[in-house]
């Protein structure tokens, strides 16, 4: 139908051929390669974390314990779904697509794969897939490539025609044919670009930097011996209400060195003549600080999709309990991320495999919606007016085919 939007690809270059070696074709670029170079920010001013994904990971995921916690929660329960191989006629027991999930790479089972492809989705709102195959162009492998590496390369026409994968000043490129993808790319809604998604870390970016600063801001009160900074009042001999810039000096370097930090909390000051302590109480506006953690907590929650109840989060009740609460985490998140994935897996699959199956959850081995299932079975299998074939495919089985 859209045929007539895309023009003639440019032919594949002699440095893509697709190589027989049975590895990842971006393996010897990553060798040796320790981290990469991280941005630096300043400190002044309302500084707000840059929307690039190196950036937004190390804020929100590294140096964030609600939204690394956010991730690895959905990621885990994700990849540790259950998933099933069927076509329109039956369910399979044993299939290549099962086999090459099953044992996508020598250093990664199935679970291990998808939890860091759905962590990549929801850190970058992008997660990308290689398929490496042998010499007869049979699949062998799966790899998961790195989303902050990944570049989209348009053709003339505005369709990817190749991605580019980045370490360092090393790149390799991938040619899309028609057909027989090598890379898999799946990507969450963005309103406002045509080939990158948008991560729910990037919707969260204000309440991960306002989390952050409160974090920064106790241990800033920890490190000044856990209470609001006070007032040293100097008052000379002769009633005169200044120092000169040595006393000054001298008593904020002795401030500084015998009264602040943890070894020195609750070590008494020795004050000379003519100065006084005068202590100050918790303000309003620091009171408010724990407040605003928890609202910033709650918020990147939100973002994510996670009730603030499986975090820990203190002052929520919007479910009755903690298994209304998971039952909806399920429901809500994980379920619907998973079988978009699951699909647009099993879908770049077909190229390489024969026949087209569909690859999905398989939900009466969920624990979590085991109460839901079995009720769903129930009121099917009371229903007399739907044929077993009609049952089969509300449960989500494929239908019974004649004479088989």
């Amino acid at each position: 139908m859209f045929e007539f939007l895309r023009k003639a690809r440019a032919p594949e270059m002699a440095s893509g051929a697709v190589s027989e070696a049975k590895a990842s074709a971006v393996g010897p670029l990553t060798a040796g390669r320790i981290r990469d170079k991280g941005a630096v920010f300043g400190a002044a001013g309302a500084a707000w974390t840059a929307r690039d994904g190196v950036s937004l990971a190390r804020a929100g995921f590294l140096g964030n314990p609600v939204g690394f916690r956010a991730v690895r929660l959905i990621s885990e329960a994700a990849s540790a779904l259950p998933l099933v191989v069927q076509d329109c006629a039956r369910r399979y027991e044993s299939h290549p697509v099962l086999d090459l999930i099953t044992r996508p790479n020598p250093a990664q089972g199935r679970a291990e794969l998808f939890e860091a492809l759905y962590a990549q989705l929801l850190l970058s709102g992008n997660a990308y897939l290689e398929m490496v195959t042998d010499a007869e162009g049979a699949a062998r492998e799966l790899h998961v490539l790195r989303s902050d590496r990944m570049r989209v390369v348009p053709g003339a026409d505005g369709w990817p025609v190749a991605y580019d994968y980045a370490v360092g000043s090393a790149k390799h490129r991938f040619h899309l044919r028609e057909g027989r993808s090598p890379v898999c790319h799946i990507r969450a809604f963005h309103p406002q670009n045509d080939h990158y998604g948008l991560s729910p870390l990037e919707a969260a970016r204000r309440a991960v930097d306002v989390h952050n600063a409160a974090s920064n801001w106790s241990k800033a009160l920890l490190d000044n011996a856990a209470r609001p900074s006070g007032a040293i009042v100097y008052k000379g001999p002769e009633g005169q209400g200044s120092m000169s810039n040595e006393q000054f000096e001298r008593l904020q370097a002795e401030m500084e060195a015998h009264h602040q930090g943890a070894k020195n909390a609750g070590r008494p000051m020795l004050l000379e003549g003519g100065l006084d302590w005068k202590p100050m109480g918790f303000s309003p506006s620091d009171m408010e600080f724990h407040r605003t953690k928890e609202a910033a907590a709650r918020e990147i929650a939100i973002a994510f999709g996670v009730p603030p109840m499986l975090l820990g989060i203190p002052g929520d009740a919007t479910y009755a309990n903690y298994q209304e609460a998971n039952r909806a985490f399920y429901r809500l998140t994980v379920l619907p991320m998973a079988m978009r994935v699951t699909a647009s897996v099993a879908h770049w699959l077909s190229g390489f495999v024969e026949g087209d199956v569909a690859l999905k959850p398989d939900l009466d081995q969920v624990p979590a919606l085991a109460v839901e299932r079995e009720q769903q079975w129930r009121r099917v299998g009371e229903a007399t007016f739907l044929s077993d074939a009609e049952k089969r495919v509300l449960l989500g089985l494929p239908p019974v085919v004649d004479g088989a």
